[in-house]
């Protein structure tokens, strides 16, 4: 695709994704759109080897909009990013087609790994602000990762994650189209594990005035 196919994806993009943008105009002032731009020049220098460059022309796009893309780092179509500022995208992340990353999200790696060291995100996928999913492994399609979340570990197509660390609290859900992911309908197992706990001591209570009722009758029998 051409520079000039490129800056109209992009355009349609973020003018389909963000209902702030009024304008084609204002697309131009967009921190996803200007880093998106960044990332595909120095993308095509890192594929041909311009290694230096490409991180130069990388680091102009962070100064400008506080996102880093490694230019290593493969994305697929209609990628987006809301607000943006705190995004990173390690070097050996490979990212699918029609993926949303709201801001301050981290696709990075443990330190530990050589190699294929970032996550590869599948299709349709919206990770929410704050997230950070660090290693080596696949996000499925159509799934969704809970702002705030730390996902460490492998996340099944069609899933919604959230939590320190992230678990799965939702799977095999219908697929999840793009314009109907939103970051407020998750689960909240936190609050789930506490009226599970509420109810269980609420049945033991009932249990322990049940058997000091009994106790008390076969007292008063025995008198």
């Amino acid at each position: 695709m051409g520079m000039i196919s490129n800056i109209t994806e992009e355009i349609r993009i973020v003018r389909e994704r963000d209902p702030a943008i009024h304008s084609a105009m204002e697309v131009f002032l967009y921190p996803s759109f200007k880093v998106m731009i960044h990332y595909r020049i120095a993308h095509k220098l890192y594929q041909k080897g311009h290694f230096f460059w490409a991180r130069w022309v990388s680091q102009r796009g962070v100064r400008k909009t506080g996102i880093e893309i490694h230019p290593g780092a493969r994305i697929g179509k209609g990628f987006f990013i809301d607000h943006g500022n705190g995004v990173i995208i390690g070097e050996t992340t490979i990212i699918g087609d029609n993926v949303t990353l709201y801001q301050g999200v981290t696709l990075g790696g443990t330190g530990k790994e050589h190699g294929k060291r970032h996550p590869t995100i599948g299709n349709n996928v919206m990770i929410s602000a704050g997230a950070k999913v660090l290693g080596s492994f696949t996000i499925g399609d159509n799934s969704k990762i809970g702002a705030g979340s730390v996902v460490l570990s492998e996340v099944p197509p069609n899933s919604t994650v959230v939590g320190v660390p992230g678990r799965v609290v939702k799977r095999n859900n219908m697929a999840l189209p793009q314009e109907t992911m939103n970051q407020t309908d998750l689960p909240d197992p936190v609050k789930e594990d506490i009226a599970n706990l509420q109810r269980a001591n609420s049945e033991m209570i009932n249990r322990i005035l049940e058997l000091e009722r009994r106790i008390k009758t076969l007292q008063e029998e025995k008198q």
